[in-house]
């Protein structure tokens, strides 16, 4: 390593370090594309579907076109020549199918909230008011909604498009499965059922698309956290140069995967826009939001688990049954979820054989996708209720069923029985510092007292691996156009601070930070000496930008290896001043350093004068460049998996069936911490977000398609005063396959929170014979388990 670093003993990297957008958020002076007005903009407004699946019979537009404010009414057939069809398929799912997909419905609507017809005028009030009097007229068809029907080989396709109801299939098999079964001396199992929920980000999905015929260009401002996959996207599918296609994400009102996806409402915009040659805005409102947005989860898993008499784990069988939409989400696909699902079962435990099955099944709602902690909490949740039932056959201890069976630390790497390879991971460290914190020999005893007094407390375990950093194997090997590399370019002003644009994006977890304080550590520079630059492709380099835990560990690299680029390039030309060898000088303080005594030569403000305003002055044949660019892509393992576990202590009203969450914790293993303050609210975050699908959110349908509680009046999201204290512990257990050493984080709260949850409900039950399989938890299915009220019947579960 050349001596011009200083990161031996990193200043920054590692260090607490407040978000660097906290302030200005708080002083209310956030960039939304929700708060943007540009000259001559119209607004959106879209007619819906009211029925899950029909034919339109009838599409009057011409009183609409009349109405106050109204600029244009666009139908199907004025839009859709406009844009390129897309469809949700990747070639690595062989055999997946998924009917195309273009801007507005033309001739069958497919769910509730369908766009049918877009209304452009000069206020929304006013669309709105225009959609009111356009006459639709829809022959309704059987909806699919639920299991039952999809799975009914007479019930017609959700689609027409569609020859059946599922979508894809895939198994996975090793040869000792079946044998592991005959010859295990017990076998536990179990069916889980997972709600439909979404994601109520803070702001709505918003769209302003603005082209300019006099140049070409396209600039959408879009609330997305991939703006080089929309430049992509929408430069491919309307049949423009990408150079002419400016994506520009600013501040994003909450993401969690939901805002990855093309919807049509954003299509819309842009084409109305290429059409009007004026700035067109779309806001979702928050109806609009539940009958649009992608929803999460809804499996329904069938799963079994084979172990020897000391309660070794030899096996698992699964069988998860997803439903998506009437099409798979495009790029990225429907089926991505119940991938991952079915290949993280059993994941931390030494389980030598599986047996997985994954059918993802069209029906007539909104679309299923990609939500944070992609398939985790599915994985996690089936695994260690099965741990958890496995240790109550055995008369075991719940820590020490787990402690006999995770993969060893010093095992890796290793592969586990679905395929997938492990770098490092740290499952015993990780148990072993879980037991100390939330001092679980006491929290035994407390429970134990308690029940004396008809108190009902319940103590839950979770185990869980994250995936992180994906390669180019994730989306590439598939055929999406989702870049897995990221690019920076870091330089030096001329008055001796820095500049970082890079390719991840900002949506307020804190990357702007991280990059701030890898790229200060590199350059000798305190963090705000150091500007970042995200979410702008005219601005940045290209790169796959923030999605599945991979800002720091991708991201971050990059900008390590660009700050140590420029530190070079920076000691080159101190040595072209000072007529010192390269090698003899280092950064800090911001200044050049003599490498070994650390003395001061050079400041870097003069360094910068030097090079900008009199190069004349530097040695013939130097070069004076303050800016460097880097990309980089992982080529080591094809994914950088982090490890860890939960706790939770609950207390369960066996009269009402209200769970309160007492205290929760976690112990993590994101390999190196870039901020433990970021980190620490990432993990925070995840696990409210996990709690709240365990505990409350929930979309209800009825048999015809229909949402039940599409208002934030009727769907619960968790609130402060219902979240426990959450205390968090850490292990460091840095990949070898980047020099910055870091996973990812984000989606680590999430993965297991509503697991550990159920084990502590179910704990807590274990004196009445009950048990929960199925989330949220609502007191009435509390109660059912109980006996006390009605067992709700199968499809009220649609």
């Amino acid at each position: 390593m050349s001596r011009n670093f200083v990161p031996d003993r990193p200043a920054h990297i590692g260090q607490p370090h407040l978000r660097r957008n906290a302030l200005r958020h708080l002083a209310g002076r956030g960039a939304y594309v929700s708060d943007l007005a540009l000259p001559r903009m119209v607004h959106a407004a879209f007619l819906r579907s009211p029925m899950a699946h029909g034919r339109i019979v009838a599409l009057d537009l011409d009183e609409a076109r009349e109405a106050p404010g109204v600029i244009a009414v666009y139908s199907a057939a004025d839009l859709n020549p406009l844009c390129q069809d897309w469809t949700g398929v990747l070639g690595h799912f062989a055999g997946m199918t998924s009917p195309a997909q273009n801007i507005l419905a033309e001739g069958e609507v497919l769910w509730v909230g369908h766009p049918v017809a877009m209304v452009i005028a000069r206020t929304r009030a006013e669309a709105e008011d225009a959609c009111e009097k356009i006459l639709l007229d829809i022959e309704e068809l059987p909806a699919v909604s639920g299991f039952a029907p999809a799975l009914d080989p007479e019930m017609p396709a959700a689609a027409e498009a569609s020859t059946s109801n599922l979508c894809y299939r895939t198994e996975l098999k090793t040869e000792g499965a079946a044998a592991a079964f005959d010859g295990a001396a017990l076998v536990v199992e179990g069916e889980w059922r997972f709600g439909r929920h979404t994601a109520v980000t803070l702001e709505p999905r918003a769209v302003v698309a603005d082209y300019d015929p006099s140049s070409g260009q396209l600039t959408v401002h879009h609330g997305t956290q991939t703006p080089f996959q929309f430049q992509d996207v929408y430069a491919r599918q309307f049949g423009l140069p990408d150079h002419r296609v400016r994506v520009i994400s600013p501040d994003v009102g909450g993401s969690f995967g939901m805002k990855l996806h093309l919807y049509h409402e954003e299509m819309a915009t842009v084409a109305a826009s290429l059409k009007l040659h004026r700035p067109v805005r779309f806001l979702a409102d928050r109806l609009e939001s539940f009958n649009s947005d992608i929803h999460a989860r809804d499996h329904k898993v069938q799963a079994r688990m084979a172990l020897d008499a000391k309660g070794h784990v030899l096996a698992m069988e699964v069988l998860d049954r997803t439903l998506i939409g009437p099409y798979s989400t495009y790029p990225r696909t429907s089926v991505a979820e119940g991938n991952q699902v079915i290949r993280l079962m059993g994941a931390p435990y030494a389980m030598p054989d599986y047996h997985g099955v994954l059918e993802v099944l069209f029906q007539n709602k909104v679309q299923t996708s990609q939500y944070r902690a992609v398939g985790h909490p599915i994985a996690v949740q089936v695994t260690e209720a099965l741990i958890d039932l496995a240790a109550e056959k055995l008369g075991l201890d719940p820590f020490e069923m787990r402690a006999k069976n995770v993969v060893a630390d010093d095992a890796y790497p290793c592969a586990s029985a679905t395929g997938y390879r492990f770098e490092k991971l740290s499952h015993q460290e990780s148990l072993r510092r879980l037991r100390a914190l939330m001092d679980y020999d006491g929290l035994r005893a407390e429970q134990a007292a308690l029940r004396e007094n008809g108190i009902y407390r319940g103590i839950g375990l979770a185990t869980f691996v994250e995936i992180t950093n994906p390669g180019a194997a994730f989306y590439g090997v598939g055929g999406a156009r989702i870049s897995a590399q990221d690019g920076a370019v870091v330089r030096l002003t001329p008055g001796g601070e820095a500049h970082c644009a890079i390719s991840v994006t900002e949506q307020g977890q804190g990357t702007e930070t991280i990059i701030a304080q890898i790229v200060a550590d590199q350059l000798g520079l305190a963090p705000d000496q150091v500007k970042v630059v995200t979410g702008d492709t005219d601005a940045t380099p290209s790169g796959g930008a923030t999605w599945a835990c991979r800002g720091a560990g991708i991201g971050g690299e990059t900008a390590l290896r660009a700050g140590r680029k420029l530190a070079e390039q920076l000691c080159r030309i101190a040595g072209a001043i000072l007529q010192a060898a390269p090698d003899s000088l280092a950064l800090k303080g911001g200044a050049v350093v003599d490498a070994a005594s650390g003395a001061e030569r050079l400041s870097l403000a003069e360094l910068a004068r030097i090079a900008t305003y009199r190069p004349d002055t530097l040695p013939e044949g130097t070069d004076n460049s303050l800016s460097v660019a880097q990309h980089f892509a992982p080529q080591g393992f094809p994914f950088g998996f982090t490890n860890g576990v939960q706790a939770a202590y609950v207390e369960v009203d066996t009269e009402t069936g209200l769970v309160k969450l007492l205290k929760h914790w976690v112990v993590e293993d994101c390999g190196r911490i870039i901020n433990p303050l970021l980190v620490d609210e990432q993990i925070r975050g995840g696990v409210v977000q996990g709690l709240g699908a365990a505990l409350y959110e929930e979309c209800l349908y009825d048999d015809a398609g229909q949402l039940m509680n599409g208002s934030l009046a009727d769907y619960l999201v968790p609130m402060a005063g219902e979240m426990p204290d959450i205390v968090i512990g850490h292990v460091e257990t840095p990949t070898e396959d980047t020099i910055l050493g870091a996973k990812g984080v984000g989606e680590a709260g999430t993965a297991a929170a509503g697991s550990a949850v159920m084990n502590a409900v179910n704990d807590a039950l274990r004196p009445f014979g009950a048990r929960l399989c199925q989330t949220p938890m609502t007191p009435a299915r509390i109660l059912a388990a109980l006996g006390i009220g009605p067992s709700e019947r199968d499809e009220t579960w649609n």
